[in-house]
């Protein structure tokens, strides 16, 4: 089923609802709740501080959690009581199974607003949602529009403000249970004493250069250390490139997010772009070393909700083609990131962006070596 076909369907079921906005009245208490969103594996991580507030504040509401069905796996052991609605514009059986889950009292739309039909759909009585997404259209099912803090924040900090109270407490290793996973030989054999290396991204302008990863794989050999890449199915090509000669682990396309988990949590540390991985490995807990070119390691980092998780950001914070005041097709002023890609890329060196190539090998290990040595 194509996506145009999942989104007819979830306006079908929602026009007849908007009629009846005008009488929606906010509820008082909640019992259950959906967060509607169709997010990538990083910021779907980055919904965790909207989930533990919202478990913080309603102890005992059901949490419905629309997810891609891909990450699905990740919440096998259901994190903060969740319950999971696999969702996948595109698949009907998905689309039809989160629509009829309803009612809910409440429904909090993350990131893109046009899944606040989607809500609305599955027979929210109120939906909540940050303001000034575009075009207008998305915004017509939301009742209460928050605005984007006009000071700096993490996202993922900024996203728990779409519930009212304070913060939730931070993040402490377990908060979310390590999922199942099948056992991977060569993954099982490496015994602990290795480092993992991610070179995949989800943009080549987030790809640090090939040359660079060898070098940096030679390094952690020095420490006494294993390098093992990882990567997912479609990288498997990409670390045969940055290592011809295989000379390392190559756990490239052998393991699913349950194994990789796994991999990340007997690793001494884990060094990859500013990538969906990087927020996994912040809730495994294991020592990250991140590589921030086009994006904002203020607004993609840690943030207040994992400020305990040991996470280094390796990053030039001036970089002047990061102009892009942009984020979720919304304008906000203190917001400076960079979306553009191979093509459009105003710094562009035939195969890296200059700004994930000012981040030098020695630079990038000295960070390495560092959060080994206060894990």
């Amino acid at each position: 089923m194509s996506r145009l076909s999942g989104r007819i369907r979830i306006f079908a079921r929602a026009l007849p609802r908007l009629v009846l906005k005008p009488w929606r009245r906010k509820p008082t208490k909640l019992r259950r709740i959906l967060i509607a969103h169709h997010l990538l594996l990083g910021d779907t991580l980055l919904l965790t501080p909207l989930i533990a507030k919202l478990r913080e504040e309603h102890p005992q509401a059901e949490i419905a959690l629309a997810c891609p069905k891909a990450i699905v796996p990740l919440f096998a052991m259901r994190p903060f009581n969740l319950t999971i609605l696999p969702f996948d514009p595109r698949d009907l059986l998905t689309v039809r199974a989160v629509l009829d889950s309803g009612p809910y009292d409440l429904g909090i739309v993350a990131g893109d607003n046009r899944h606040s039909w989607l809500a609305l759909g599955a027979g929210c009585r109120w939906i909540v949602a940050h303001s000034n997404d575009i075009p207008a259209w998305k915004n017509w099912p939301v009742n209460e529009q928050v605005p984007y803090p006009q000071a700096p924040s993490a996202w993922a900090d900024l996203a728990a403000e779409l519930v009212p109270g304070a913060p939730a407490r931070p993040y402490r290793q377990g908060d979310w249970p390590a999922p199942p996973h099948i056992t991977i030989p060569e993954a099982d054999s490496l015994q602990g004493r290795y480092i993992v290396l991610h070179p995949g991204a989800s943009t080549s302008v987030k790809r640090w250069p090939s040359d660079r990863w060898r070098q940096l794989a030679d390094f952690v050999v020095g420490l006494g250390y294993v390098p093992v890449w990882s990567g997912g199915p479609g990288e498997a090509e990409l670390i045969r490139r940055i290592d011809p000669d295989p000379q390392h682990p190559n756990m490239a396309g052998l393991l699913g997010l349950g194994e990789l988990w796994h991999l990340f949590a007997g690793a001494k540390a884990i060094v990859c772009p500013d990538t969906g991985v990087a927020h996994l490995a912040r809730l495994v807990g294991v020592p990250t070393v991140a590589l921030f070119g086009p994006g904002n390691a203020s607004i993609h980092g840690a943030g207040q909700y994992w400020r305990d998780v040991p996470f280094v950001p390796v990053t030039v914070t001036d970089m002047p083609c990061r102009d892009q005041p942009v984020i979720f097709r919304r304008q906000v002023d203190w917001v400076r990131r960079c979306d553009r890609n191979a093509s459009t890329c105003v710094a562009w060196h035939g195969d890296y962006a200059d700004c994930m190539g000012r981040l030098s090998v020695e630079w990038v290990a000295a960070e390495l070596k560092n959060a080994l040595e206060e894990a």
